[in-house]
């Protein structure tokens, strides 16, 4: 017996509508991709049952990547981990985050086409293809979840990021271009990134993460891969003008690291001048940094200032002294920041 007889509705039956003042706290929308997002996500759910990730769909590695390439769906990747990071901290929302980020991988040397793909990566596109709808197929999965939240794509349509290189061969300065953020995220290996755009430039972002930001009591953007996970949400039109228009307070929360693969040699005060060079209108209320990856703290206040903020500093980072938010660390940073504005 089919467990359908008809279409699937646009909206599960059990989703909560967002933003309609039925959940505690306040109504937060954060912005970013991959690990960064996570733990950005995995402290807010703790504070507010009003969440919405915003998540870049600029991945072109890995199993998202060849689910892109092969069925030209939106890059699924990103969009998984923040379903998982919203999963409850009970057996089912364990069961379910673990479930959607198992990854298959073929026994007794035999290759498998599912090698590398994450089973949530399949569910999520299996949506897509059922229901014909990005966002109809992400409200059914946090549903299926429990999920503390809804996940939204940047665009309903696959971005590609692209940047220029700055390196140094045999004494002579030479400019080359990388497309695809795979390659982007380990630019240092080959020069410094110079410029950075989004393909197609002019690509419509998403309505319901427009509206999301409209309603926001806050926006947090960051932490992440600066290039290929924060900066992007600056550089589609649409959001960008979305985040700059908000009456929402704004957030910037720092990486634990200055020096990754994409930002070899940059300062934390680079890192800001990087979002003021692509987006002069963007604002801030707050840039949240622990103080262990600020050099001049002075320096720092002050270019916060130059952005229309405050800087906040609190010991974000896990105890085992990785590069790795602590989410209940988080929580209580973002908290007393929320308490006092």
């Amino acid at each position: 017996m089919a467990l359908f007889s008809g279409p699937l509705p646009l909206v599960p039956p059990s989703a909560r509508r967002q933003g309609d003042g039925s959940g505690a706290g306040p109504s937060v929308v954060a912005l970013g991709g991959g690990h960064g997002l996570s733990a950005s996500l995995s402290a807010l759910r703790l504070l507010t049952q009003d969440l919405t990730a915003v998540v870049t769909v600029a991945d072109d590695g890995g199993s998202s990547g060849r689910l892109r390439h092969e069925l030209g769906v939106l890059p699924p990747g990103d969009l998984r981990m923040a379903l998982a990071a919203l999963c409850d901290d009970t057996d089912w929302g364990r069961t379910w985050r673990d479930v959607m980020q198992h990854r298959f991988s073929s026994r007794h040397g035999v290759e498998s086409a599912l090698d590398d793909h994450a089973m949530g990566n399949l569910l999520i596109v299996t949506l897509w293809e059922l229901l014909g709808d990005p966002v109809a197929g992400l409200q059914w999965a946090g549903a299926l979840l429990g999920a503390r939240g809804r996940v939204l794509p940047m665009a309903r349509v696959p971005l590609t990021i692209e940047g220029d290189l700055l390196s140094e061969v045999q004494g002579t300065l030479r400019l080359t271009t990388v497309t695809g953020q795979a390659k982007l995220a380990v630019a240092s290996e080959t020069g410094n990134v110079s410029s950075v755009r989004l393909l197609p430039a002019a690509a419509p972002a998403c309505a319901d993460a427009l509206e999301a930001i409209e309603l926001a009591d806050w926006v947090v953007l960051g932490p992440g891969s600066w290039y290929t996970s924060v900066l992007p949400h600056l550089l589609l039109p649409e959001l960008r003008d979305a985040l700059c228009r908000t009456s929402a307070k704004r957030c910037l929360t720092m990486n634990l690291s200055n020096d990754t693969k994409e930002t070899q040699g940059m300062s934390a005060v680079d890192h800001l001048q990087v979002i003021s060079r692509y987006a002069p209108d963007f604002s801030v209320d707050v840039v949240l940094a622990d103080p262990s990856v600020i050099a001049d703290q002075d320096e720092f206040e002050r270019a916060v200032e130059g952005m229309g903020g405050r800087a906040v500093f609190g010991t974000v980072g896990a105890s085992t002294g990785k590069p790795v938010h602590d989410p209940l660390r988080l929580a209580t940073s973002y908290n007393d920041m929320f308490g006092e504005n």
